[in-house]
């Protein structure tokens, strides 16, 4: 009889323990717990707009041999697009594609990445000048990525495709314009990447542009920093 007893009391007890955490279900689809970090999450990618500028910390052994020459935490970027409501970031990878905003950000080293606009983006950004932007971009889309850094447009790398559209299709330089030579190529790591790439033959007179040029560009002012 009291096992019988105990044994309802058990039945019980789990059946309204389930309905608890069921209606809890019901009002938190969500850890509650989390909802203020999601939120703070959507209020900065509804601050993005069709234009912006996005950089971040890549992996990998050339990214960081960029960081180092560059003397910049940031080794990758991209042209955030809006289309059809939809956010994404045209890139310069292996091959240039469009990929969505929330993807690009997984790339990222801890998902941190900063966004740059330009600071008169309202007056010079407008439906006609974005559209010229998308419509020279085109011309990219699955070209292959340009490792060795050549300033054509047979292929191309990341921020030599966000300057080279702001510049055909806003008429606006990001920044000034470098040669190889004037980066730190003294160091160990970016020695290796630059004997890899050309052997004893290294181009010190390319033109280049690197994310650090466009991140500390005097035209663009920081709209998100999750760093």
């Amino acid at each position: 009889m009291k096992k019988t007893k105990y044994t309802i009391l058990a039945v019980t007890f789990l059946l309204s323990f389930c309905c608890a955490l069921y209606m809890t279900m019901q009002v938190f689809p969500n850890n509650p717990f989390l909802a203020s970090r999601a939120k703070e999450q959507t209020s900065q990618k509804n601050r993005i707009q069709d234009g912006d500028i996005i950089f971040q910390t890549s992996e990998s052994p050339q990214c960081e041999a960029v960081r180092i020459a560059t003397n910049s935490k940031f080794s990758h970027c991209g042209i955030i697009y809006e289309i059809n409501g939809n956010l994404f970031v045209f890139e310069a990878v292996q091959p240039v594609k469009l990929t969505p905003l929330d993807n690009w950000i997984t790339h990222g080293r801890d998902k941190n990445y900063i966004v740059k606009r330009l600071k008169n983006a309202a007056e010079v950004l407008t439906p006609n000048t974005l559209q010229k932007m998308k419509d020279y971009s085109q011309q990219f889309d699955g070209k292959e990525y340009d490792a060795f850094f050549e300033w054509t447009d047979t292929r191309i790398y990341c921020s030599e495709l966000v300057w080279k559209i702001y510049k055909n299709g806003a008429n606006i330089e990001l920044s000034k314009l470098q040669q190889l030579k004037d980066f730190n190529l003294t160091d160990e790591r970016v020695k290796k990447v630059l004997k890899e790439r050309y052997g004893n033959d290294i181009p010190l007179e390319e033109k280049v542009v690197s994310p650090s040029n466009l991140v500390d560009s005097d035209l663009l002012v920081t709209v998100i920093d999750t760093y």
